[in-house]
């Protein structure tokens, strides 16, 4: 008796938790170019390497995925993980600064192509 009731109970509580919504089959890659734009949001100044505004190319892409809170959320904290990551290494333009500026700038174009060719309607 003991067991049905926690049963009930637990199944009570599972059908009133709210319903979470599925992420996209592109949500990992989408989370990685966000990572990307936002490490280039950081370097691309730093080397004076050309004039993109990454934050807005992010946001961009963040309103015409039109993601619900939780994935804008996990788009945008993904967006200031790469920024933080390159911003705690490099202070100036460095070589090695310049060939993670090319690699990311190759990857996030590889990656972009990839979701929408993979996944555009």
């Amino acid at each position: 008796m003991k067991r049905i009731r926690l049963a009930i109970a637990l199944l009570l509580a599972l059908g009133t938790a709210p319903a979470l919504a599925i992420d996209p089959p592109y949500q990992r890659q989408m989370e990685r170019l966000a990572e990307i734009m936002g490490s280039l949001y950081f370097l691309q100044p730093l080397c004076d390497a050309g004039t993109e505004d990454w934050r807005a190319q992010m946001a961009e892409l963040i309103a015409l995925d039109e993601p619900d809170e939780d994935r804008r959320q996990r788009l945008a904290g993904a967006f200031n993980v790469g920024y933080t990551a390159y911003s705690r290494f490099h202070r100036a333009c460095t070589p090695a600064a310049r060939e993670a500026l090319t690699r990311l700038l190759v990857e996030a174009e590889t990656t972009a192509r990839d979701i929408h060719t993979r996944f555009a309607e």
